[in-house]
């Protein structure tokens, strides 16, 4: 009858089995656990982080080209105002006299639908908001066009 005993289900499997079967668990645990930790290296390790820095060139600011008429009639002004901006990063393109010697102040005019280009232009000289104008005309090349009023001794150029 002893016999009968080992095969009955309510009699525990011998210490034996037990510890042979408990170390088998426990090697496959460890195989899993390595296995989990080699493939989340090899996945992070492929992925980085943090991204690459971009490749392409950074693009420079655009460069504004602009005409410098003489709205006021005093000599070798517009000459100062071409050599003011073009130190100041500006294309100057032209310089000629305006249709009259009669404006007052200073204007930065946009020609092509950008204001903030009118705005550095007139920051850099230090016109004021207010005389910084649009009137976009096809027919010019020049993104900005700059007025010399009577009142550029007070501008920064006329230091």
């Amino acid at each position: 009858m002893e016999n009968d005993q080992h095969q009955h289900p309510e009699h525990p499997a011998p210490k034996k089995t037990r510890s042979v079967l408990k170390a088998g668990l426990n090697v496959l645990i460890v195989c899993m656990l390595g296995a989990v930790c080699y493939f989340s290296y090899a996945f992070l390790a492929k992925s980085p982080a943090v991204p690459p820095p971009e490749t392409a060139p950074a693009r420079p600011a655009k460069v504004i080209q602009l005409d410098v008429l003489n709205g006021c009639g005093a000599k070798g002004v517009g000459v100062k105002f071409t050599s003011f901006l073009r130190t100041n990063g500006f294309d100057v393109v032209e310089l000629k006299n305006y249709k009259t010697f009669n404006v007052a102040q200073t204007l930065v005019v946009d020609r092509v639908g950008d204001l903030a280009l009118a705005r550095r232009v007139a920051a850099a000289l230090g016109v004021v908001e207010k005389n910084v104008v649009q009137q976009i005309n096809q027919d010019y090349f020049v993104d900005v066009s700059v007025i010399i009023g009577a009142d550029y001794p007070s501008l920064r150029v006329g230091h």
